[in-house]
This record gives C-alpha cells, structure tokens and sequence, in this order.
C-alpha cells in the first residue's frame, strides 16, 4: 500500500491525497461503509458499486472469526473470495467489539478471554493470533489488536491500558512480519492510537505509534461518549505528531458534521454503522439536515427523497419512502441505507473537491450548521 499526498487546503490542515492497494485506489478523504459480518447491512454490493460509489468497505475480525469462521474463509479465498467484493477491505481487530459486546471478558498480559456473544463459547484473543486470523481473512488493510479503554476511564486506568496496547502493538508488529500474504496481494497494518481524553496520553501514543513507520495509522478511542469539543482537540494532538506523509483514520466516526471537523485538522478516512443504522430507524442525513421519514409530513410530499443525490434518491419520492417505513416494509430500510451511504460517500467527496480547489474552509463553514438542523 502506498499513500500520495496531492492536495492541502491553504486555510485548514485538511488533506487530499490517493491510497494505492492491490486492490484498486481510494481517494481520500474517504468514508468506508462497514460490512461487519462480510456484508453491508441492507445494501447489495452493485448498490455499493453504482450508487454508494463506495471505494472500500470494512469486515470485523472478531464477527468473523465467529461466523463463518477461519476454515471457511481460508478455503473461499479470503474475504475478497468469499463474498465477491473486489475493492479494497479493511479490517477491525475486533478489539472493540471484545471490550463492548461480550459483557464477560478476563483481560491479562497474554490477551483476552472472552466468550461468544452467539453461543457463549469460551475464546482467547491474542496479538499474534489476531494477526494470523487478520491475514486469513485477507483485507488489504489490517488493524493492530488493542484494549479499548471506556471513554470515561480514569487517569490510572487510561495509563495502565495504553502501555499494555503499547506492548501489545509491538507483538503485532512481530507477528504481522513474520508472516506472508495467504492470497498474492499486500496487507498493510495500522497501528491505533489510544489514550482516552488525556492529553499527555495522547501525545505519548501518537509518538509511539509515529516511531513504527507503518504505512497509515489510526486514532481510536474517540466518539464514545466525551465532548464533541475534546474529541476535536485530541484530533489534533495526535495529528500534530502522526507523520503527514501517512493517512490517518479515525475510527468509528461520526455524524456528517464530526467527519467535516475532523477532515479539517487533517483525517483521511472514516467509519462509522451511524448512516446505515440509522437510515433503518427512518433517519435520512441530507445537505438541509436531518428527515424522519416517519414523519407525517411526508406523507403527500411527491418531491424526491434528495433531486441532488444518487439514482435511488431522485426517483423514490418522500411520500414513497414514508409509506413504507409506516407498512414496515424492508425496502424502506434498503433505500433509507443506500441513500445516507451515497450521502456520506458524496460528503466526502465534495470536500475532496473543495480540497484541491483550495476553499474547503470556506465551504465547510458555509454548511456545517445545517447539516445538524431537523428539516
């Protein structure tokens, strides 16, 4: 994988640049719809392909790793072979998901016993086992396996936690060079910078991290709940010190409003289940705001759900989508998911654009507001 710095904004530390993967190229700033379980809820990868016009998506380690499991992903090809995406794919650790969804987990040097959300089987999580099911799975871009501290951590725990990432993200590194590519294309590991809301932590984590050379890393530990202000400020602490010539992520963010921020001190790319969650519960993000399609309003609006958006929006009407989120209807969720997907992707895409005309600051300005009113 290598990343081109081609564009910077003269007002603002955003950035426009190009990552190059075996897999295809991914213009950035990007947001990556995620595809936990191999798939993206809702939407059909030639949806993803023509409408989202997503350039890569996101599988997890850990939902994989439970279902449909390693022999059956070794056996298809990888996750590129098993589930017919021919982008680039990152995945997560599954680092998250063992500290949030498993309730039940014993947290020592070694790693992480845990136990299966799905059955409650017992399960052991380690820096060098993450990274071996990381290269059976086969994503182009592989996670370093960290502890994900709560948000509200205290300073002791934040402390003790980072050092055994710390730790941890050196046996990945161990580990990940030690072992090949299973299926002939290059993998990249990204380390996370962690730290909570402590400065000194944050600072100290992007240092340590920055000092690997890794080919992009990553910011974790954000959007669980701090301040909006102190998620930006951390931003850019820990932006100050990663290396510029490098992408940055950010991982599990956000709002439309929070990816704008956030490109503006310097972020590349993006994640987040909040387009495609709440697109299923009726919530369209859009450009004038935010639309509860179950909303009376709606209901004899003949309009088009977004005139300025992907094909799906300009020929579903209001009314439409209304009616079929009151009937429960599953295409409801379907459109409402490949309409905010498209959105965020076009978002992205549109301060790539003001990036290299050099007025993103300008642009930003102009239209953060409303992108968080209610229409």
């Amino acid at each position: 994988m290598t990343f081109e710095l081609q564009h910077t904004d003269p007002s603002s530390d955003a950035r426009a640049g190009i990552i190059t993967t075996d897999h295809g190229p991914i213009k950035t700033p990007i947001f990556m719809p995620v595809g936990t379980c191999g798939s993206v809820k809702g939407v059909h990868f030639s949806e993803l392909r023509e409408q989202v016009k997503a350039q890569i998506i996101l599988g997890n380690t850990y939902h994989l790793y439970l279902r449909p499991g390693l022999d059956v992903l070794r056996k298809a090809g990888g996750l590129h072979g098993f589930n017919g995406w021919e982008r680039p794919i990152l995945t997560d650790s599954g680092g998250f998901q063992v500290f949030s969804l498993t309730g039940i987990r014993k947290l020592r040097e070694e790693g992480c016993e845990f136990r299966s959300h799905i059955d409650g089987s017992k399960h052991f999580f380690t820096p060098e086992n993450v990274m071996d099911t990381e290269r059976v799975i086969g994503a182009d871009i592989m996670m370093a396996f960290d502890e994900c501290p709560p948000g509200q951590s205290d300073y002791r725990y934040a402390k003790e936690s980072l050092a055994l990432t710390q730790r941890w993200l050196d046996r990945c590194i161990k580990r990940f060079n030690e072992t090949e590519p299973l299926y002939g294309h290059r993998q990249s590991l990204f380390p996370i910078v962690q730290g909570c809301t402590y400065k000194d932590l944050r600072q100290e984590a992007a240092k340590f991290v920055a000092d690997k050379g890794a080919d992009g890393n990553a910011i974790g530990g954000l959007a669980v709940g701090e301040p909006t202000e102190v998620m930006y400020e951390m931003i850019e602490v820990v932006n100050g010190i990663l290396p510029k010539d490098k992408p940055r992520y950010l991982m599990g963010v956000g709002t439309p409003q929070n990816i704008l921020e956030a490109i503006e001190r310097g972020v590349d790319m993006f994640d987040c289940v909040m387009p495609t969650r709440n697109g299923r519960n009726a919530m369209l993000f859009t450009y004038e705001g935010t639309m509860n399609m179950r909303n009376k309003k709606w209901e004899d609006d003949f309009s088009p759900v977004d005139p300025d958006g992907c094909d799906i929006d300009r020929i579903t009407t209001k009314a439409y989508l209304h009616h079929l989120f009151k009937a429960q209807e599953l295409l409801a969720m379907q459109i409402a998911s490949i309409h905010n997907l498209a959105f965020y992707l076009r978002l992205v895409g549109d301060a790539r654009r003001h990036i290299e005309q050099g007025d993103f600051a300008r642009w930003k300005a102009g239209i953060i507001s409303q992108l968080g009113r209610r229409v």
